[in-house]
């Protein structure tokens, strides 16, 4: 039975609960799951697919719920004040999102894989424990980075769909976008029906209207952040433009939502409190958007970060008097060590002080990575256009951090080509990895 058409805080109550009782009485579930850096594009396509599959199940649906799963625990939403910001506009908090910690602590203890089907948005992969647990129940993928072919090609009932596009949450809104029109039209805008979050039926299409744009807006946030507002050319495809102009239309349908609705304030506002993060320490600093990978036994990780690398530094340094390159150094092999990493990268987008875009990057691998470091270094500096860069809080010594044969191999560079995010570089990496290691 599907879910009848309702508020986006309604629904995910409602998922929430669903999620536990399946876990309790062994039933069939099906969870939609972003990746494990939880970034917004994550969240709203997890939740956007979730929602309107879950109004309009395919016939033959593993489950006719759909639960959209956060890649994290509940404790490190507190670390993306971005998602707060947004909560506003949906009429959601942070306790009605479905998080790792509403999941069994152990794989496949009280959670069977027999008993789920999951659905990736945003990654190709599960990863972890959670992919060697349930790696083979995925049945079904909306994703934007490069296709790892780990999805099987049937996956009917469920779309699969691995394209270039500035957010995948554009993807979800092409590819069930007559879905959700099916269903407002059959529930609520041609009927004027829709139920309140008390359960009674409320005869007013304009309340379902602005269910919709609340949910729009949701959805608009991360399209809009990844591709700057839709003025990033390097991202921005098609599908892009079409969502947002679909979406906005969802919220023109709202009297109210329209009357205060301002596009460009919206993106400006959501884009300053996401680069806001001063007052993060160094290790949530890079916690905060942060992805991990296996290759052949090593594992690499990379955390992408929204401040220069001299402001990630400067938050490693604890005593002016010590060697400051020392300590980042240590910093970055604690956190390392407290992920059992081989390898690691930051990679910085930043405004440089003559108002350009910037990206820096670091990588620091243990002895196991030193070959697979250096043939990263040897490949990807014309792919990405790598030059030697200084850190003013560690060195004012250009390339000062040079690859070395003992201890940590390390080295910070500026990249020039900045159309390549972490969907290019990790690749880069991961390739080197597994050529090394084999």
């Amino acid at each position: 039975m599907a879910f009848p058409h309702n508020s986006l805080r309604a629904f995910l109550s409602h998922a929430k609960k669903s999620l536990s009782r399946a876990i309790d009485t062994s039933q069939q579930i099906t969870i939609v799951v972003g990746n494990e850096s939880a970034d917004l594009d994550s969240l709203t396509s997890s939740v956007l697919y979730a929602y309107i599959r879950s109004l309009a199940p395919p016939r033959n649906a593993f489950s006719p719920l759909y639960v959209p799963l956060l890649n994290i625990p509940a404790a490190d939403i507190s670390l993306r004040p971005e998602f707060y910001a947004l909560f506003n506009h949906a009429n959601i908090d942070a306790s009605h999102l479905v998080t790792l910690d509403d999941l069994p602590k152990e794989p496949g203890s009280s959670l069977k894989p027999e008993n789920t089907r999951w659905i990736l948005v945003d990654h190709n992969k599960l990863q972890g424990k959670w992919g060697k647990e349930y790696g083979a129940r995925v049945h079904g993928v909306i994703d934007h980075h490069e296709d790892e072919g780990a999805v099987p090609q049937d996956t009917n009932p469920e779309p699969r769909v691995v394209e270039k596009c500035g957010s995948c949450t554009s993807l979800v809104i092409r590819t069930l976008r007559s879905s959700w029109e099916g269903s407002s039209d059959g529930s609520s805008l041609s009927s004027g029906g829709g139920y309140g979050q008390d359960g009674l039926m409320i005869n007013d299409a304009v309340v379902t209207r602005t269910w919709d744009a609340q949910i729009a807006k949701m959805a608009l946030a991360s399209i809009l952040i990844d591709t700057a507002n839709l003025t990033d050319e390097s991202k921005v495809e098609q599908a892009d433009r079409e969502a947002v102009k679909y979406l906005e239309a969802k919220i023109y349908l709202s009297p109210q939502a329209a009357a205060q609705w301002n596009r460009d304030k919206f993106y400006q506002d959501l884009d300053g409190v996401e680069r806001n993060i001063d007052g993060l320490s160094f290790n949530d600093i890079l916690r905060k958007d942060y992805k991990q990978w296996t290759e052949n036994g090593l594992n690499l990780g990379m955390s992408s970060v929204v401040k220069p690398l001299d402001f990630v530094a400067g938050k490693a340094i604890r005593n002016a008097s010590d060697d400051k390159e020392d300590q980042f150094v240590t910093a970055v092999g604690d956190f390392m060590a407290d992920r059992d990493l081989t390898i690691f990268a930051i990679m910085t987008r930043s405004t440089s002080s003559s108002g350009e875009f910037q990206r820096e990057l670091f990588v620091q691998a243990l002895s196991a990575g030193h070959a697979a470091a250096s043939t990263f270094a040897t490949e990807a500096r014309q792919a990405l256009q790598l030059e030697d860069h200084s850190v003013p809080a560690l060195s004012e010594k250009p390339g000062a951090m040079q690859p070395s044969s003992e201890g940590p191999w390390r080295k910070i560079w500026l990249q020039k080509d900045v159309s390549k995010s972490r969907k290019q570089v990790a690749p880069l990496l991961r390739k080197a990895i597994a050529a090394e290691s084999t």
